[in-house]
């Protein structure tokens, strides 16, 4: 549906068919016995009616996600699916401060639940309390940040793109188009995935690439400061953002400011899909974070119920990236009204 970008991408895509292979597994398992009637059919698999007759578990998902950011509920939805699907009760919490999110992580150990999903924008705020909750048995997986820290953490999986890869190929993209100056805007700063999406643009443009960093909980303050820097800087031809309401506050900067300049950006929701097909907005890089929710849970529920480890515990499940743009966002618009792309 989506067009694939580089080559260590398309050769990854296999382990989320793995992933959720595994899962349809297990569910026909369910329904394929040819003895011992609906029971012995239940027990073999865990799963009636596509749904899980195994214990109820509780598994925790915390994320660095920042108040307003409609890309979380995406991942949650995908969660939330997956944990109705496994007769799991997700407790799911969230902070940007990985100080705080590392206090969450704590409560869900203080919970003793069954397992934890967890995001590690700030990978070294997280490193003392994940190794706390592996220490006490609790499985844990990563997911959307942390793709360079995930294994060192003990986690037993880990579901999301890499983010150098992904922004270079954004980058190589620009450079294709013709662009010859990006202004790569951070909402967050310190937050690795973010800084690592930028200095993979910079790699893979072949035109000259600055950072600008906003305040991504105050939205007025992110489209004065892009305003100002694009009145600043009119040979700025691209603003690439990293998340998708910054986007479509980058496409009020370019108006206000009168800059000719065009937005791309990572992350998709209906608003922006809505601006792709309006021409507000050239090119979105799609991570799948429906995909990102879903998995981590399930991943959690399989490797309880049945021993699996999703990419076999070594490489990480790659969620992304694609492109989408006006070729192929007719593809997108109906999941992504569903608030699932």
């Amino acid at each position: 549906m989506n067009r694939s970008l580089p080559s260590r991408s398309r050769s990854r895509r296999f382990t989320i068919l793995v992933a959720v292979a595994a899962s349809t597994v297990l569910a026909l398992a369910g329904c394929s016995s040819s003895s011992g009637g609906k029971k012995s059919e239940e027990s073999a698999g865990g799963v009636s009616a596509g749904k899980a007759t195994t214990p109820r578990m509780t598994i925790a998902m915390i994320t660095h996600a920042v108040p307003g950011d409609t890309f979380w509920d995406t991942i949650r939805k995908g969660a939330q699916a997956a944990a109705a699907k496994d007769n799991v009760k997700l407790i799911y919490s969230a902070d940007p401060s990985g100080g705080n999110q590392a206090n969450l992580v704590q409560n869900a150990i203080d919970q003793k639940v069954d397992g934890i999903a967890v995001t590690l924008a700030k990978p070294d705020a997280m490193k003392e309390t994940v190794a706390k909750a592996v220490r006490a048995g609790i499985p844990v997986v990563g997911f959307n940040s942390g793709v360079d820290d995930w294994k060192k953490q003990g986690l037993l999986q880990y579901f999301g793109q890499d983010e150098t890869v992904a922004g270079e190929a954004i980058g190589k993209k620009l450079s294709s188009l013709g662009a010859k100056k990006v202004a790569c805007v951070i909402q967050e700063q310190g937050q690795v995935a973010l800084e690592a999406r930028c200095a993979g643009v910079k790699k893979g443009f072949s035109g000259t690439t600055e950072n600008l960093f906003v305040n991504g909980a105050d939205t007025p303050s992110v489209k004065s400061t892009m305003t100002a820097k694009l009145k600043q800087d009119p040979s700025i031809d691209y603003v690439v953002t990293l998340a998708a309401p910054v986007a479509l506050t980058a496409t009020q900067a370019v108006s206000d400011s009168g800059s000719k300049a065009k937005v791309a950006t990572f992350d998709l929701n209906k608003e922006l899909v809505k601006a792709i097909q309006g021409g507000s907005i050239q090119i979105a890089v799609d991570q799948q974070p429906y995909l990102q929710g879903y998995l981590a849970v399930d991943s959690l529920w399989l490797y309880k119920n049945n021993g699996n480890y999703s990419g076999g515990g070594v490489a990480p499940v790659l969620t992304g990236p694609a492109f989408v743009d006006k070729s192929n966002v007719a593809a997108v618009a109906t999941f992504a009204a569903k608030g699932t792309r």
